[in-house]
């Protein structure tokens, strides 16, 4: 309760909202990526609301079992599972999720990173399921950094908070290796350059 709180006080700026929107007004399914260091707010803004279904994938670690605790209060469907641990069963969990109904909430960079490096898991669960992907890039104006390899970040209470989001976008179910690659590697450019937006909206600069 208190951390709900603590997010409800943040002061949100929404670019591109209605896209995503949309995807919830229609109760479309989609899989929905933010950074691993962002995911306090992340977590917090794509929560189930109205009864809609939405899983998240969540790593086998101890860190993971403590988030497990809160995305549960959030009324999110766990999967446990990351690319170091149980990653074919986790992409097999998330394939199911998305084909039962769900919407899938990944940060695609955890769960030990390297910071800011796309892993294939949020492409390829959209490609294979055939939903569309939606990037978010979250800035935050006043926060704490922790000593952790993603930098995570805590927001103060009634902070500022930007998040820009991407158009749907739709994996070519014909992609496979290489070409499938360099499609991973523009979506981790694009959602960085969709945080450096979001900083840029907060510093009162054009996004």
């Amino acid at each position: 309760r208190v951390v709900l709180l603590w997010c409800k006080s943040l002061r949100f700026t929404f670019v591109n909202e209605e896209k995503i929107g949309q995807l919830r007004t229609d109760k479309s399914k989609y899989v929905i990526a933010s950074w691993h260091g962002s995911m306090f707010v992340g977590w917090f803004l794509h929560r189930p609301v109205k009864g809609r279904r939405i899983s998240a994938l969540v790593s086998q670690s101890k860190d993971g079992e403590f988030l497990s605790t809160i995305l549960e209060r959030w009324k999110y469907s766990m999967i446990r599972g990351s690319s170091h641990i149980g990653g074919k069963e986790a992409m097999q969990l998330m394939v199911d999720a998305v084909n039962g109904g769900s919407a899938l909430a990944i940060t695609p960079d955890g769960p030990r990173g390297p910071r800011h490096e796309m892993k294939m898991g949020a492409v390829r669960a959209a490609q294979r399921t055939n939903v569309p992907l939606v990037l978010a890039g979250i800035a935050m104006e006043k926060k704490k950094h922790l000593r952790s390899w993603d930098a995570f970040e805590v927001p103060m209470p009634f902070s500022k908070i930007a998040v820009h989001y991407s158009d749907p976008i739709m994996v070519p179910g014909e992609l496979t290796g290489e070409p499938l690659d360099r499609f991973k590697k523009t979506m981790e450019e694009m959602l960085n350059q969709l945080t450096m937006n979001a900083e840029q909206t907060l510093a009162g600069g054009k996004a």
